[in-house]
């Protein structure tokens, strides 16, 4: 079982909708994968269909969430948490959900050393049930963070490359090798694995393609020392609109959205996320 996490401290620059396009991508090539979103803003979540309510009393993601994972180690295991994606794409995703709530349970979190491992050791039960496990972590450096960049063992940092989204990568690299690196040797992990930036939410205008991403891209690698993913998720209309679509029940409109490959798996977008797909199986070493 291989585990990628998703993280930049900028948000905004397409860390959700490369997360989960590339967990459905590889289950297209019939691996088989786990999604988690450990963002308190949970937009892998409602990305993949779970939140289909419109008043509070129909929630039932807040009683059985990604916190209660953290929450102790003996009780609330992967399999009791784990969900289907809805209506998101054929076949459906696994997915352990998030939940805004995630910030009010974050000082409590916080007080244990022991959270930090704890999404590690639970995955560990399942690692014969997975191939993949992708993980969306927050913009931000709390305990969420802290626990996604454990678990994982490779991180890929999706980027616009725009001046205000490079200039928080020194951070990125100060954190995982002043913090994160630190935790993952007292348990016996090696440092976390960057397999690279991944260019996203990229225009595809041919002047700019040619002259302004190019110098985008020579400045991350030379002035920040970061490998730079072949692969490249460009702003495409149908990416934005396959997450937009919602359902109309009765006097309700209810969020209806979808994977690239259900909405049109012939569109150039659903082509790069299986070309990122095809490149991280080969970083990893799957064949």
């Amino acid at each position: 079982m291989k585990t990628i996490v998703f993280y930049h401290n900028k948000g905004g620059v397409g860390k959700t909708t490369a997360s989960i396009n590339l967990a459905t991508a590889l289950q297209c090539l019939d691996y088989r994968v786990l999604l988690i979103d450990l963002d308190a803003q949970a937009n892998a979540t409602f990305a993949t269909g779970l939140v289909k309510f419109q008043f509070d009393e129909e929630d039932d993601i807040k009683a059985r969430n990604v916190s209660h994972l953290l929450e102790s180690s003996e009780f609330n295991f992967i399999p009791e948490i784990v969900r289907r994606s809805q209506h998101f794409n054929t076949p459906e995703l696994d997915i352990i959900p998030a939940h805004v709530d995630l910030i009010e349970k974050q000082d409590k979190l916080n007080k244990y050393i022991t959270t930090r491992t704890r999404l590690h050791k639970k995955l560990k039960l399942v690692e014969d049930q997975y191939d993949f496990v992708i993980i969306d972590a927050p913009p931000s450096r709390d305990v969420y963070a802290q626990v996604a960049l454990i678990t994982a063992d490779y991180l890929i940092i999706p980027s616009d490359l725009k001046p205000f989204a490079n200039q928080g990568l020194p951070t990125v690299k100060q954190f995982i090798s002043e913090e994160i690196n630190e935790v993952r040797q007292s348990i016996g992990k090696d440092n976390l694995k960057i397999l690279g930036i991944l260019p996203s939410k990229v225009s595809t205008n041919s002047r700019y393609l040619d002259y302004v991403f190019l110098r985008q891209k020579n400045t991350v690698i030379e002035q920040y020392g970061l490998p730079i993913l072949n692969s490249i998720i460009f702003e495409r209309t149908a990416l934005s609109n396959c997450l937009n679509q919602t359902l109309e029940v009765g006097d309700l409109l209810y969020p209806d959205p979808k994977s690239i490959f259900m909405f049109d798996a012939k569109s150039e977008s659903a082509k790069e996320f299986i070309k990122l797909a095809e490149e991280v199986l080969q970083k990893v070493g799957v064949n």
